[in-house]
């Protein structure tokens, strides 16, 4: 596999951890975080809740009142895990009903999409026209069933969101070459990362070492993957950190972070930078899940304040479909970009550069549209596209199968 292609999958990886299964339970037990904690053990099991501070179960309503003691509470999230979107709403409602003063700030959305938010807030748009106008297949690519609850609510209520990400391509320019590549203007978008602390090195690498890019590749090529994809997760949690550090200090309320799990796992990612930034008090919830085989986890108590012991799914809610289209100046058809390596159409026959005529019958000219198109899907149902490969009209049908 070679260099480009494992960035990708890493970046893939990154984006969608799961905490579970043998390799990734050993992320779950590093000796790293909290001092007074990171060298002691604790056992969870499903469907109860757990302290960090004292190593036992704690009620929902417990976690509720010391939640509600700080001014960041960051949920960890795998985010194709419809069971963790429905803890997250859960604990936003919990302390919305105790502190209406709240606000909730998102990963998915780069800075420049908050206008479209606010307009969310205030229901000015219906949820169409939010997909439509906040680009959500192009930013995020993943069901927004994941997460409707969490914006409906947040809507009825009006609970301000905020966008705390950057755009991809900034991201992808440090990964590649650092972030001195930059432009000054660049630059003032994404702080500069700090890229020496050794335990959050240590998780990442432990995180990346988990997945199977290490057993694929060796010497300096495997080091400049890792230092590429170390590179982009500071730089992530560098600007989201940056950006709920500015919320903070315009809006004296609560801000509820919704971000990947690698972002906050041991108070490492978004939550240390902002705390170093501000020292306000901050709660972190991470969920672990419980594999079907085993009946409990043992984790590190320094994992996060609170863990959350969850069933393991057999499946996600949706399906992903696993294509990564582009568009090419002249012309209006989207165009595979890469040989498929996750997804629904990762076994299904297409191929880079192949060039997308129709879905079902239907023309679209831009991911958002195809994406809002195919999210009407459930697994294994089937969607007929017509390409055109090297000359060729092909008609290939994508059924929607886990990938293997």
């Amino acid at each position: 596999m070679n260099t480009k292609k494992l960035l990708v999958l890493g970046m893939i990886v990154f984006a969608s951890l799961s905490l579970a299964g043998k390799e990734e339970e050993q992320v779950l037990r590093l000796n790293i975080g909290d001092k007074k904690l990171k060298d002691k053990t604790m056992t969870i099991t499903a469907d109860r809740i757990f302290s960090a501070r004292t190593g036992k179960p704690v009620s929902f309503s417990d976690m509720i009142k010391e939640m509600g003691k700080s001014r960041f509470v960051y949920l960890g999230e795998t985010h194709n895990s419809l069971p963790i979107h429905d803890i997250q709403l859960k604990v936003i409602r919990a302390l919305h009903a105790v502190d209406k003063d709240m606000s909730v700030g998102l990963e998915m959305f780069p800075v420049s999409s908050q206008e479209v938010l606010n307009k969310w807030s205030l229901a000015i748009l219906s949820t169409e026209e939010f997909l439509r106008c906040s680009q959500w297949y192009v930013h995020w690519n993943l069901n927004f069933k994941f997460y409707e609850d969490i914006f409906f609510f947040t809507k009825d209520n009006r609970i301000s969101l905020y966008a705390l990400n950057a755009p991809r391509s900034l991201i992808h320019k440090i990964r590649m070459r650092g972030w001195t590549a930059l432009s000054d203007e660049e630059k003032q978008q994404i702080p500069e990362p700090d890229l020496t602390h050794e335990e959050h090195r240590k998780l990442i690498w432990a995180i990346f070492e988990s997945t199977p890019i290490p057993h694929q590749m060796k010497g300096k090529g495997l080091e400049m993957a890792f230092e590429g994809l170390y590179r982009a997760q500071s730089a992530w949690d560098e600007v989201m950190a940056a950006n709920a550090v500015r919320i903070a200090e315009r809006e004296d309320k609560r801000l509820v972070v919704l971000a990947g799990s690698g972002h906050v796992l041991y108070n490492l990612g978004i939550n240390r930078r902002a705390f170093e930034n501000t020292r306000l008090p901050f709660t972190t919830l991470v969920c672990v899940d419980i594999p079907r085989e085993k009946k409990e986890v043992r984790i590190s108590r320094s994992l996060a304040d609170f863990i959350w012991g969850i069933p393991e799914e057999e499946l996600p809610a949706y399906p992903s479909i696993g294509l990564r289209l582009k568009k090419i100046e002249g012309l209006e058809n989207l165009v595979v970009e890469r040989d498929p390596i996750d997804g629904a159409a990762k076994s299904s026959g297409f191929k880079k550069g192949d060039v997308i005529l129709s879905v079902d019958g239907n023309t679209f000219t831009d991911n958002n549209s195809l994406g809002m198109y195919l999210s009407r899907f459930g697994w294994n149902e089937e969607v007929r596209f017509r390409l055109l490969r090297a000359a060729q009209v092909v008609d290939l049908p994508l059924i929607l199968h886990p990938s293997q």
